[in-house]
């Protein structure tokens, strides 16, 4: 913390799903810790078996800021997020995925909309005008066109939402009744926002996207789960 820092400055939960993440956790939280604006971080083992929950307990003793909280099987991202959200404290919440592709020293272009009092929620956008590694034109594509689809049901303008990078106001947050359990989470979150009459802006934020021999998870089972959701939050309103 450097010097015109002061614990006042410190507004933001990040929650951190973690799913057999031990190459990148270290380095992760080291990153996160080292952004002044952030007041704790919890972090969601979803039952890992590759050493990620024995590197977090030895890194919650030595830094107060980090709380670990375990799933004893692997239950899905949304479950582990939704786990980290109830346990949020401090004003303003974000999602941070423990793979590095997400880079917290942005955590103040996200908070600065909600902090001066015009957003509720803010998204952060890899398409935009932000620097990213080129990967996966289908991803693109689907990511597009589930974006085009969260549009339609929400009547939200967004570039981007399957963007992990998702800052809201903690009590706004903790009033939603999320459910899902996987990457669904991503256009209910989106679409309860919206229902909720949420101010939702976008910034735009760089991206280091992985490849899947680099661990990265999500697959089209994902995205076909996510036009389902799309559909039952954003449409029928469930």
């Amino acid at each position: 913390m450097d010097a015109t820092t002061s614990h006042s400055d410190r507004v933001l939960s990040v929650v951190v799903p973690a799913f057999n993440e031990a190459e990148t956790i270290d380095e992760l939280l080291s990153q996160v810790l080292a952004s002044p604006v952030v007041a704790e971080i919890i972090v969601v083992d979803d039952g890992s078996t590759d050493g990620t929950r024995e590197r977090l307990r030895a890194l919650e003793g030595r830094e107060p800021r980090i709380r670990v909280v375990l799933h004893e099987k692997n239950r899905g991202k949304g479950a582990a997020v939704r786990t980290g959200f109830a346990e949020a404290r401090s004003e303003i919440v974000v999602i941070q995925d423990a793979d590095l592709e997400y880079d917290p020293s942005e955590y103040p272009v996200l908070l600065q909309p909600i902090l001066e009092g015009n957003a509720d929620a803010v998204f952060g956008s890899r398409f935009l005008s932000g620097s990213s590694r080129v990967l996966y034109y289908k991803h693109r594509l689907g990511n597009g066109f589930l974006t085009f689809l969260s549009n339609l049901a929400t009547d939200l303008n967004l570039t981007d939402m399957e963007t992990c990078y998702k800052a809201v106001r903690r009590d706004l947050l903790q009033s939603l009744d999320l459910t899902q359990e996987r990457f669904g989470i991503e256009p209910e979150l989106t679409a309860k926002l919206s229902r909720a009459g949420a101010r939702v802006y976008e910034v735009p934020i760089s991206y280091r996207g992985r490849t899947y021999a680099e661990g990265k998870k999500i697959g089209w089972r994902d995205g076909v789960q996510a036009i389902w959701c799309i559909w039952k939050y954003g449409v029928l309103h469930r």
